[in-house]
C-alpha cells in the first residue's frame, strides 16, 4: 500500500478558495451580501460545525433564502465561492433536521478537502474573536470590523488582527548498518492510549524554524539532529497553529526523554509500521501532517515511489 492519507496540500488548507480580501473593507457590499438570498452560510454553534447526519458527513451549508433571515453583523465573511459570498454564522445549538453540530476534529478527515478548509478557516476566526474581546494594550472592549477580520478597541482605537501560532513538527530518522533506517516517534500524556507521533513544538521569539527543530528534539528526546529538510505545512485550527513539517537525521539513536514532555519515545522500522494490522502502536489521525510525514518516510523506499 502506498496510498497517502493526507498528501499536500494537506487537509484544512484553502484549496484555492477565493478569500476576496478586497471585499472586507466595503461595508456596503458586506451589508448587501448578508441579506442576498444566494449568499451561503456555514453554520456554527460555538466552535462546532454543522454537518449532514449521514455515514459520510458533509458540510451543511444554507443560503440566506433557506434560513429566512438576514445574517447578523457579526457573521464572519470567509470569501466568495462560485460567485456567491460565503459567511460563517452562529444561530445557536439547535440543528435542523438531518444535520448535527460536531467538533471539526471528529469529521475533518471525512469531509471534502475544500469543505474541511472552510471549516478550519471559520473555526480559527471564531476562536480568535472569543479570546480578543478586550484590548491587549488598554483593556478596552473591542468590536469586530472588516467582515470579522479585525477587532478595533473602542477606547484607544488599536486594531487587532487574527494570529496563527507557528509550530514545527518533525520526523527524525536514523540509519545504522545493523538496524537499517528507523524513525523516532514519541508519546505525550495528552495522546489517546497507544498513540505515537512525530515530535513538535512552538517557535519561540527570536528563533528560526531550524533552531526550533533542533531545540525541541533535543529537549524532548535528548537527540541532536542534522540535515534538516522542510517538507510541507498545514494550518491546524485546534486551536490556531500553522504546522511547519520537517525531516531531520539523528546523529545517534540514544534517547534521553524529558518526562515533562513525553512519557515514552521509541525508534520504529518500516517493517514494524507498514502493516496497519500488525503495528505495535497507533499512528496519528489521517487528517494530520504528522501522519503524512510518517507515511512519506514509510513509502519512499517502495517500488511505486521510484
Amino acid at each position: 500500500m502506498t496510498s497517502f492519507s493526507n498528501p499536500p496540500p494537506h487537509r484544512y488548507t484553502g484549496c484555492g478558495f477565493d478569500r476576496a480580501a478586497h471585499r472586507r473593507q466595503d461595508s456596503a457590499w458586506l451589508a448587501d451580501a448578508r441579506r442576498a438570498p444566494a449568499t451561503r452560510t456555514l453554520l456554527l454553534s460555538g466552535l462546532q460545525v454543522l454537518v449532514t447526519d449521514r455515514d459520510v458527513p458533509a458540510v451543511a451549508l444554507a443560503t440566506v433564502a433557506e434560513l429566512g433571515r438576514t445574517l447578523p453583523e457579526n457573521a464572519v465573511f470567509l470569501g466568495e465561492q462560485d460567485g456567491h459570498a460565503l459567511f460563517a454564522a452562529d444561530f445557536g445549538p439547535a440543528a435542523p433536521p438531518g444535520a448535527r453540530f460536531v467538533e471539526l476534529r471528529a469529521v475533518g478527515a471525512f469531509l471534502e478537502p475544500c469543505e474541511a478548509g472552510w471549516c478550519a478557516y471559520a473555526r480559527g476566526l471564531v476562536f480568535w474573536h472569543g479570546r480578543h474581546r478586550y484590548c491587549g494594550a488598554c483593556g478596552g472592549r473591542t468590536i469586530g470590523e472588516q467582515g470579522g477580520h479585525v477587532r478595533r478597541c473602542q477606547l484607544c482605537d488599536a486594531q487587532h488582527f487574527p494570529r496563527s501560532d507557528p509550530a514545527v513538527i518533525v520526523l527524525v530518522t536514523h540509519d545504522a548498518p545493523e538496524l537499517g533506517s528507523r524513525c523516532l516517534l514519541g508519546r505525550s500524556t495528552r495522546f489517546p492510549a497507544g498513540l505515537y507521533s512525530t515530535l513538535a513544538g512552538f517557535v519561540e521569539p527570536g528563533e528560526s524554524l531550524e533552531e526550533t527543530v533542533r531545540r525541541e528534539v533535543l529537549e524532548e528526546a535528548g537527540v541532536v539532529v542534522d540535515r534538516l529538510a522542510y517538507r510541507s505545512s498545514q494550518p491546524w485550527p485546534f486551536p490556531a497553529s500553522l504546522m511547519l513539517g520537517f525531516r531531520a537525521e539523528a546523529r545517534s539513536d540514544a534517547l534521553t526523554i524529558d518526562p515533562d514532555e513525553l512519557i515514552d519515545a521509541r525508534w520504529f522500522s518500516r517493517d514494524e509500521l507498514l502493516d496497519p494490522e500488525a503495528r505495535p502502536v497507533q499512528l496519528p489521525n489521517r487528517d494530520s501532517i504528522a501522519r503524512h510525514l510518517i507515511e512519506d518516510w514509510l513509502y519512499e523506499a517502495s517500488p511505486a515511489r521510484k
